[in-house]
């Protein structure tokens, strides 16, 4: 490992680089995790904007447990550098998950 500081995105606004660069690593960590979640909040909205669209019924998976809704995707979350799949929907404004298993780590 370099002992040098990793060269910021060039796509990243200058003042986000700056308090970067003064934040405690305990802090840094908080924002990786907070902004890998909001990652995946966004990308899942899109997802979800994309097949609010879609009128095809499809057919229930039998995998999907019985109190989870056919529009349900499947998510990976990462906690204590552990994987799960949760399955994920939305009923009005809030989007609402279920536990699903473990992450198979040959994946």
């Amino acid at each position: 490992m370099s002992h040098e500081p990793p060269t910021p995105p060039a796509e990243l606004p200058t003042d986000i680089v700056d308090t970067l660069n003064e934040s405690s690593p305990e802090l840094l960590r908080h924002v990786a995790s907070y902004a890998e979640e909001l990652a995946e909040h966004r990308e899942r909205e899109a997802r979800l904007a994309e097949k609010e669209g879609e009128d095809e019924i499809e057919e229930r998976p039998d995998e999907l447990p019985d109190d989870v809704p056919s529009k349900a995707t499947i998510t990976i979350k990462e906690i204590n550098d552990n994987r799960y799949y949760y399955w994920q929907w939305r009923e009005g404004e809030k989007v609402t998950s279920k536990y699903k298993g473990p992450v198979d780590q040959d994946e």
